[in-house]
């Protein structure tokens, strides 16, 4: 059966379906109220950053179209329809949760209010508020004096204020007012002791408008939140007088006038009000304009508070520490005796800060390099590279400038570590750099000793602590030469490496990945074990699925679980009936990625920065490792083993992408991340 006749799910729909999970999370009773009003805010951030990436670069296909007729039967204006049509039935189940949460909030004596809703002594503290800390940050800006429309920040809420008077001789007049989140925060908490009552910064600025508009001669206003969203991506122009950096930093700078992909506004806002803004916004149809309740941004709603009741958030579980790590033992030491792996956030992430930490000041450790995706606001791994490169090492970080919304903080890592004379680098052009590694050479009896981390997740304190990712560190002298020969080639990009033991892309893991289930497929054929276990993020490149299709047809069983967006489709008799998949949303976001491959009996192991897409397997690089330790891989098994075991939090990915949850039948209720913290916390106690 050829490909083209193989049934894919559109990446796009795929995805707004792991964002449908999402919100089944926050839909769910069982879930504590908070961390459901939580999850209604990571709902509308995923949601934020989809029209500023995935629909964006949509909207450009349809631009090429338009201009050069190279696209056909209208491809991409179907899918943004579809994508149109599913997120406003998002949106209203969203809003409808909402109201339901809103309802437990008040169960719970915790109520949010409005304007409208407040007593004389409310009235009194919150015109307190507005006075002496909001109207001095306010910059309202009067429509009809300006004549070209304000820049709208695709991060920011707005009101849209309309003012009318009982003198019919004074026009009406149209207002913009950005609400200061950033600076004041969402939620404003009442000083009562025997109910919690909150009001939404929004709603403070609509109590004030009469204030901020005293000198006009208006009885009446009304203010409705819009929201426009932008194109994200960067363009980078060509200057070769310019830096890497410069050009980073000026495409950054660009961002805040890209083109509008989504206006989300208040659906009972006047019809006049909605016809002037998107005429004066230049807006069109194409534009996604996505009708909405009375808040929008509710990102923001991810840092909702607790206000002292634990009941109503997750159980707060430390991270544990690692067995085998003990205070004043060095981590050399540890990692010497056998390969070490930790398993964030159920173990601590401080295990790595520290042993970066010790190596800064071993008079042994003569060098450090490692790679830099994302890291922490106030980054404590920045922070023992710095004290390392003040105590006389050689310290080479190489810094994606390119990692999406974080280009700023980046920036200003690289000019911090180059003050204290270390060495940074900016990758390839072309390549971002997205794999997880660092590199410790340290002199042991007379010879250069490499000691190797790589991971499967950022270093990064901060996501550490809610996404769930690998990082193996290990002494083994094949794979520490291999991340060696990875660094030496952002400096030495002519040369060409070989590579046995580390899938590294661009130019090796699709043929070794091909290689790997290859094999799986022969074995099958000679009726010997065959089978594939893969954790990712995302599926969606088509020759790996077009591989796992023909694997399925060898009779391979493959088991998949991926956490967002696949677009391969289990279950379809001739194409993919021996292939299960499942999606985990908890607690925790699921980041990890690992391979297993049967190999006739004697499995091989993986773990890997990179999901299968075609921009990680051919456009970026990135590493996959091979874990040799048999005790380290039955670790990894048995991660897999509870993942595909979850009964609670395990959804089905199927043709229909109805996100069904895997059916109990009368077996023990399994949450693959409580067991899992429940058997790190066993090892930790030496159990």
């Amino acid at each position: 059966m050829q490909m083209k006749n193989k049934k894919l799910i559109n990446r796009e729909i795929s995805w707004l379906s792991f964002n449908e999970r999402v919100l089944q999370e926050a839909a769910d009773v069982n879930v504590p109220t908070v961390e459901r009003i939580r999850f209604l805010g990571i709902f509308s951030n995923n949601l934020d950053e989809f029209f500023k990436v995935r629909v964006a670069t949509i909207k450009r296909m349809i631009d090429v179209e338009s201009s050069s007729g190279s696209l056909s039967k209208d491809k991409p204006k179907e899918i943004l329809n579809e994508i149109q049509q599913i997120v406003i039935r998002q949106q209203k189940k969203f809003e409808s949760i909402y109201q339901v949460l809103r309802k437990e909030l008040e169960k719970e004596r915790i109520i949010i209010i409005d304007e409208k809703q407040l007593t004389r002594k409310k009235q009194e503290f919150v015109h307190r508020y507005f006075i002496e800390q909001v109207l001095p940050v306010l910059t309202p800006i009067m429509l009809h004096n300006v004549k070209e429309f304000p820049n709208l920040k695709d991060r920011s809420i707005y009101l849209a204020v309309k003012m009318t008077s009982h003198n019919p001789n004074v026009e009406n007049e149209y207002a913009i007012i950005e609400v200061p989140t950033e600076r004041l925060g969402r939620f404003l908490l009442f000083p009562i002791r025997t109910r919690k009552y909150l009001i939404l910064l929004d709603d403070v600025i609509r109590y004030g408008l009469k204030i901020v508009f005293s000198q006009f001669h208006f009885h009446h206003f009304e203010a409705y939140t819009i929201k426009l969203t932008r194109d994200a991506e960067l363009d980078i122009d060509n200057d070769l007088s310019k830096s890497f950096l410069e050009k980073i930093d000026e495409s950054v700078q660009d961002r805040s006038e890209g083109q509008p992909v989504r206006f989300v506004y208040d659906e009972q806002m006047s019809k006049d009000l909605l016809t002037y803004l998107i005429h004066r916004l230049n807006l069109d149809e194409d534009d996604n304009l996505i009708p909405g309740g009375r808040y929008h941004n509710f990102k923001d709603f991810m840092k909702f508070p607790n206000l002292g009741k634990n009941h109503l958030q997750y159980e707060t579980q430390a991270p544990l520490n690692h067995p085998r790590i003990h205070p004043g033992h060095s981590l050399f030491d540890v990692i010497t005796e056998k390969d070490l792996m930790l398993h964030f956030p159920y173990q601590k992430f401080n295990h790595y800060i520290n042993w970066l930490r010790e190596a800064s000041m071993d008079p042994k450790v003569t060098s450090i390099k490692t790679t830099l995706y994302r890291v922490a606001n106030d980054s404590a791994v920045i922070n023992a590279l710095i004290n390392a490169a003040l105590n006389g090492k050689s310290v080479t970080v190489n810094i994606e400038l390119q990692a999406r919304f974080d280009e700023k903080s980046n920036i200003f890592w690289s000019k911090r570590l180059e003050e204290v004379g270390a060495k940074v680098t900016f990758g390839i052009r072309g390549l971002k750099v997205h794999s997880k590694l660092t590199l410790i050479s340290r002199l042991e009896n007379g010879r250069v000793v490499n000691y190797a981390a790589i991971g499967t997740g950022n270093f990064h304190e901060g996501t550490a602590k809610v996404y769930s990712d690998i990082l193996l560190i290990t002494k083994n002298k094949y794979i520490a030469a291999e991340v060696w020969k990875v660094f030496d080639f952002f400096h030495n990009t002519f040369k060409n490496y070989s590579f046995k033991h580390l899938m590294v892309s661009p130019n090796y893991q699709r043929k070794r990945l091909n290689a790997l289930i290859d094999t799986e497929i022969a074995n099958a054929k000679d009726g010997l074990p065959a089978f594939i276990i893969l954790k990712v993020n995302s599926l969606v490149d088509t020759d790996m699925i077009r591989k796992l299709y023909q694997a399925n047809n060898a009779g391979v069983k493959i088991q998949l679980i991926v956490r967002g967006t696949c677009s391969l489709i289990p279950g379809i008799e001739g194409q993919s009936e021996n292939i299960e998949a499942i999606s985990i949303v908890d607690k925790y976001l699921e980041h990890s990625r690992i391979f297993v491959f049967c190999n006739g009996g004697d499995e091989l192991y993986f773990i890997s920065s990179a999901d299968w897409m075609t921009r990680n397997i051919d456009n970026r690089i990135e590493v996959s490792a091979p874990v040799f330790d048999k005790d380290l891989q039955a670790e990894l098994r048995h991660i897999l083993d509870v993942q595909l075991s979850d009964n609670v939090k395990a959804r089905i990915i199927d043709e229909t992408q109805s996100n069904h949850y895997k059916k109990q039948t009368g077996q023990k209720h399994i949450r693959s991340q409580v067991e899992l913290f429940n058997y790190y916390k066993k090892l930790s106690d030496g159990k």
